[in-house]
C-alpha cells in the first residue's frame, strides 16, 4: 500500500527540525520511537523560546500519551516544509518558523508526532487523489477512493499507522473521508478552532478537525484542542430533526431508515419535511461553491497566476472558474447565504440537533470517470455546505457497511454544541 505520509521524523533531511520538536515538548514521549535513539535532550542547544516551552512541559497532563499523529500538509511545524499538495507551492515558500497552535496542543498533551500527509492539491478536492503522489489506498475500501482533501490523515488512521488523522474541512474534507474510510470524524465549528500558522482555502469557511476509528479517542482529542468555556450544552432530553427526504435519496437509505426508526422508538425525534430543509430551494451548493470560490482565488489567484503551477486538470479547471467569479456573483451569494443561515436558525428553534446524511452514500469507485466523480462532488456539497454556510459544527458516525464498503451519517450542533454533540453520540450508540 502506498504511504499516507508525504515527511515522516525519521527523514534525515530535518533531524535537526525533528531534534528541536522534541526538545520543545520534552518529556512527553511525542516523537517516533524509531528516531528518538537519534535525539539528543539538549536545552542549550536550543533558542530560549523553545527552552521554555520545554520547561513548561515538565509538568503538563499528558492526556494523548501513546496516541500517534499524523498531520495534514496544510499545518504548520517549525522547520519542517509545508508542501499544500503541489511540489510548486514547497518550492515557492520558506519554512515555516512556527508551529499551528493545534499540533502543538496535541503534542503537549502527550501525542506522538507520526508524520505530515498527503493532502489533495491546496485543499481543493473531495476526492483523496493527488498526481504528484502515489495513489492512496482506501484500506476499509480498496475498490474505492479514499475521500479527501484530508486524504492522507484518514488513510493512515484507517491503515493503523496513527490514532489521530488532524485535517482541515472547509466543504468537507474532514466528514467525507471518514465517511469513505469508516472513521469517526469531526468538522468543529467555525472559529472554535484557531486557523493560524496554516495555508488557508477559504478562511471563511475553514475549520479544523480529526478524524479516529474510536468515539473515545475522538473526544479525547477534543477536550484538548476545544476551550471548554466556549462550549455549549445540548439538552439532556434533546429533540433530534430527522432529514428523513434526505436519507431516501441515499443509496443507504435501507440502513439508514432501520437505525433512524429504532432512534425514534428511544428518543423523542421529529420528521422533517422538505418544506422544511429544501437544499434545492436553498441552494446549498451553489451558494457554498460561489463564496468559497471567490476566497480560493484571493487567497491563491496571484500565486497561480505568478508561478504557473502544475495542478491537475479538474482541480485547475475549478480554480480558472473562481477567477471568473464576479462581485455581483459574491453579492447574489451572501445574501442567498443569509437566507439559509435564517432558516436554519428558525428549524433550531425547533430542534436541537440536525441529522443528516453525511455523503449520499459510499465512495465512488476508483475506476469511476471524471463525470462520475463530477457529480459525486455536486451532491456532496449540497450536503456539506450546511454546516459550511452557517458555521456549525458536524460530527460523522461511521455506523453502516454496503456492498463492503463503509458509510454512516451525521449529527449537526448548534454553534458551540462539539463537546456536546460527542457527548449525545456516545448515548445514542451506547445501549
Amino acid at each position: 500500500m502506498s504511504s499516507p505520509f508525504v515527511l515522516k521524523p525519521c527523514d534525515a533531511r530535518f533531524t535537526q527540525a525533528i531534534k528541536n520538536l522534541k526538545v520543545t515538548y520534552n518529556g512527553n514521549n511525542n516523537v517516533e520511537d524509531d528516531v528518538s535513539s537519534s535525539l539528543t535532550n539538549s536545552p542549550s542547544q536550543m533558542p530560549n523560546e523553545l527552552q521554555s516551552q520545554a520547561s513548561a512541559q515538565s509538568s503538563t497532563i499528558v492526556p494523548l500519551s501513546g496516541l500517534g499523529l499524523a498531520v495534514k500538509d496544510l499545518f504548520h511545524i517549525q522547520g519542517l516544509p509545508t508542501a499544500a499538495g503541489n511540489p510548486d507551492w514547497l518550492a515557492s515558500h520558506p519554512t515555516p518558523e512556527r508551529t499551528n497552535n493545534c499540533v502543538a496542543k496535541m503534542l503537549s498533551a502527550g501525542a506522538t508526532f507520526k508524520g505530515k500527509t498527503v493532502t489533495d492539491e491546496l485543499a481543493y478536492s473531495l476526492h483523496g487523489q493527488n498526481k504528484h503522489y502515489e495513489t492512496l489506498v482506501n484500506p476499509t475500501a480498496p475498490a474505492h477512493i479514499p475521500g479527501g482533501s484530508s486524504s492522507g490523515s484518514a488513510v493512515a488512521v484507517s491503515a493503523h499507522l496513527a490514532d489521530i488523522g488532524l485535517g482541515t474541512d472547509t466543504g468537507g474534507s474532514i466528514r467525507v473521508p471518514s465517511s469513505y474510510q469508516g472513521l469517526w470524524g469531526l468538522r468543529t465549528t467555525h472559529g472554535a478552532v484557531a486557523c493560524d500558522n496554516m495555508v488557508a482555502l477559504a478562511p471563511s469557511f475553514d475549520t479544523v478537525g480529526w478524524m479516529t476509528r474510536d468515539l473515545a479517542t475522538l473526544t479525547k482529542v477534543a477536550n484538548v484542542c476545544l476551550d471548554s468555556a466556549a462550549q455549549s450544552e445540548i439538552t439532556s432530553t434533546p429533540k433530534l430533526g430527522i432529514a428523513a427526504h434526505l436519507f431516501e435519496q441515499t443509496t443507504h437509505k435501507s440502513l439508514c431508515r432501520t437505525w433512524l426508526k429504532a432512534l425514534a422508538d428511544r428518543t423523542d425525534c421529529l420528521a422533517l419535511t422538505q418544506a422544511e430543509l429544501d437544499l434545492n430551494m436553498l441552494q446549498t451548493a451553489a451558494t457554498f461553491r460561489t463564496l468559497q470560490g471567490s476566497e480560493i482565488w484571493q487567497q491563491h489567484g496571484e500565486w497561480i497566476e505568478d508561478t504557473q503551477p502544475d495542478i491537475a486538470n479538474d482541480i485547475m479547471l475549478r480554480l480558472n472558474w473562481c477567477k471568473t467569479i464576479t462581485t455581483q456573483d459574491v453579492q447574489q451569494a451572501k445574501a442567498q447565504q443569509t437566507v439559509v443561515n435564517d432558516h436554519l436558525n428558525t428549524l433550531f428553534e425547533k430542534i436541537d440537533v440536525l441529522v443528516i446524511p453525511t455523503t449520499p452514500g459510499v465512495a465512488p469507485r476508483c475506476d469511476a470517470d471524471e463525470t462520475t466523480l463530477a457529480n459525486d462532488r455536486n451532491a456532496l456539497l449540497a450536503l456539506t455546505a450546511i454546516a459550511g454556510l452557517a458555521g456549525l459544527p458536524q460530527l460523522h458516525l461511521p455506523l453502516f457497511t454496503l456492498h463492503n464498503a463503509p458509510c454512516g451519517l451525521s449529527l449537526v450542533g448548534k454553534k458551540g454544541n462539539d463537546l456536546a454533540l460527542l457527548a449525545l453520540a456516545q448515548k445514542l450508540t451506547t445501549r
